[in-house]
């Protein structure tokens, strides 16, 4: 039987990835660590979480956005029960280029101390149309979350590089694309397969929160990448 270990977004929660395991096989476990909310951590400390968390038996791991290069890290390791990993809006590198890094890296000092605006999660991550109950879940989870700890995650994607890792791994991947995703470039995409020819790529119809705004046909996804890639049945 075949775990799925679920990294979180940037809220670092876990708590948004509802909607997901309620469409996947409730014969399969599923776990989602939840990163400290009060201490700023980079990639390479949280790294330590991911490994406690890590099933000892064989497994799937599950990351977006945020978490997609500390994904790409552990796996590098070539952990002993690793199956495969699924990236869901990932990037290798800052999605984050040119004059508008250090803009945003300027703007991580007071920007998660403003109130999330209606415009931005309907613009940047949920897209239109999103079930008020989902919305509301998004700011709960992010305000859960300390403003400098949020700062720091921002700052750690802004700075992030984990291509030498990418090219390491050797367990199938599958990437998610969302195609309405404001957030990561096609750039993105185009990175990875340079990096490793063999991802195996499933474009859907979303916003940047795929998993949260079209969780059946991402679980869906991910089901058929396990069968025919992992030799295991979810």
């Amino acid at each position: 039987m075949l775990e799925i270990l679920l990294l979180p977004g940037m809220d670092g929660t876990g708590k948004l990835y509802l909607p997901l395991t309620a469409e996947l096989p409730a014969s399969v476990q599923k776990r989602a660590p939840a990163y400290p909310a009060e201490a700023p951590l980079g990639y390479m400390q949280l790294l330590r979480i991911v490994e406690a968390a890590a099933p000892e038996q064989p497994f799937l791991l599950v990351a977006e956005s945020y978490s997609t290069p500390l994904a790409i890290r552990y796996a590098a390791t070539h952990p002993k029960h690793l199956k495969g990993l699924v990236l869901c809006a990932g990037f290798a590198t800052s999605p984050v280029c040119g004059w508008r890094r250090p803009v945003a890296k300027m703007l991580s000092r007071i920007l998660f101390h403003l109130p999330l605006p209606d415009a931005t999660i309907e613009r940047f991550l949920l897209g239109k149309g999103a079930d008020p109950q989902l919305v509301d879940n998004l700011r709960k989870a992010i305000g859960s979350v300390r403003p400098r700890v949020l700062a720091s995650r921002l700052r750690e994607i802004l700075r992030c590089d984990v291509r030498a890792e990418l090219r390491r791994i050797e367990v199938p991947v599958l990437y998610l694309a969302a195609e309405e995703d404001r957030l990561i470039p096609p750039r993105c995409l185009e990175e990875f397969l340079q990096e490793k020819h063999d991802i195996v790529v499933e474009r859907i119809r979303g916003p940047h929160l795929l998993f949260q705004r079209e969780p059946l046909i991402a679980s869906k996804a991910i089901e058929e990448f396990a069968r025919r890639n992992l030799s295991i049945d979810p």
